[in-house]
C-alpha cells in the first residue's frame, strides 16, 4: 500500500468499520458465528468540491461526515449482529440521533465547564487563567467519561474490536495483506485514533478560547460554538501531521498522552483466522 494513504475506521457492534479512499467496508460477526460483510462508496462531496480537501477546512467536514457515517454504521451493525429484521433508522431518525449526541457532547464538554468558570471567575483571575481552568475541567470530564465507560463489561468487547481496527489499519499502512497473522504483530494504539483526536481538540481549545476575551455566559457559549470549526481544523491537521511522523523521536512526546489514553479504549482482541475480502 502507498504510505500516502491514511486509513480510518471505528469499532461497531460485534465488528469493525474500515474506510479507505473510495469506500467504507463493514464486517460484523452474527449470532451464528458467521461474518456479514457490506461495503458502500464514500460521499463524493470532496471530489466535487475541492475546497473540502483544503487544510483547516477538511477537519470540520471530516468530523461531521465521520459522525454521520458512524451513526449509520453502528445502526447497521446492530441489525446485522442480531439478525434483526427491523428496518434501519431513516435519514430523519439518524439526523435527530446525531444531533442529540452532538447536543449532549456540547452540554457536557463545553457548556458545563464554561458555566462553572463563568460563575467562579471572580476567584480565578484573568482570562488566561479562566480558560486554563475551563480546559482542565473539560479534560477532567472527558477522562472521567472515558474511564467510566471503560469499566462497563458490555463495552469490553467493543474495545477489543477497537484494538482490532487499529491493528488492521497498521497492517494496511505497512503494505501487508490483512490477515490475522499479520495484524497480530501490530499495536492496538494508533496515533490517528479518534480518542487522541478528542484529547487534541480539548488541548487546542484552551489556546483558541483564550483569544476570545471575557463576557457574559451567553457570550462564552456562542463564541466557543462559533470557533469550533477552527478548533476542529487545527486539531485535524495536528492529528494528520503527528500520525504521518509518529515514528520520529521528536513526535513521540506529542502523541504520548493520546496513546496512553487509548489504553482505556482499546483491548487486545481475541483473533481467529480470517482475511479481509475487499481492497479499500
Amino acid at each position: 500500500m502507498s504510505d500516502r494513504v491514511q486509513y480510518g475506521g471505528m469499532a461497531v457492534i460485534e465488528g469493525v468499520m474500515m474506510r479507505g479512499t473510495e469506500k467504507a467496508a463493514l464486517a460484523v460477526r452474527k449470532t451464528d458465528g458467521s461474518i456479514a460483510l457490506e461495503a458502500e462508496p464514500l460521499s463524493p462531496l470532496p471530489r466535487r468540491y475541492a475546497f473540502l480537501k483544503w487544510p483547516f477546512i477538511r477537519g470540520t467536514y471530516v468530523l461531521i461526515n465521520s459522525m454521520v457515517l458512524g451513526v449509520r454504521m453502528l445502526n447497521k451493525s446492530a441489525s446485522l449482529s442480531l439478525d434483526a429484521e427491523e428496518e434501519e433508522l431513516t435519514p430523519t431518525e439518524m439526523f435527530f440521533t446525531t444531533s442529540l449526541a452532538l447536543l449532549l457532547a456540547i452540554v457536557l464538554f463545553m457548556a458545563l465547564p464554561a458555566g462553572l468558570v463563568h460563575f467562579t471567575s471572580r476567584y480565578l483571575g484573568g482570562i488566561f487563567t479562566q480558560n486554563l481552568v475551563e480546559g482542565i475541567i473539560r479534560i477532567a470530564f472527558f477522562l472521567i467519561y472515558v474511564y467510566a465507560i471503560s469499566r462497563l463489561r458490555e463495552i469490553e468487547r467493543v474495545f477489543m474490536y477497537h484494538g482490532a481496527e487499529h491493528k488492521s489499519i497498521f497492517t494496511y499502512e505497512a503494505g501487508e495483506e490483512l490477515t490475522v497473522e499479520n495484524a497480530r504483530r501490530h499495536s492496538t494504539l494508533h496515533p490517528r485514533c479518534g480518542t487522541s483526536f478528542l484529547l487534541i481538540v480539548m488541548v487546542i481549545s484552551i489556546l483558541v478560547f483564550a483569544l476570545l476575551g471575557e463576557g457574559s455566559l451567553f457570550y462564552r457559549l456562542w463564541t466557543r460554538l462559533a470557533v469550533l470549526p477552527v478548533v476542529a481544523g487545527l486539531s485535524y491537521e495536528f492529528l494528520k501531521y503527528s500520525g504521518k511522523y509518529h515514528q520520529k523521536v521528536w513526535t513521540r512526546a506529542l502523541i504520548a498522552p493520546g496513546l496512553y489514553l487509548q489504553r482505556l479504549t482499546t483491548r487486545e482482541p481475541m483473533m481467529t483466522s480470517w482475511r479481509w475480502p475487499w481492497p479499500l
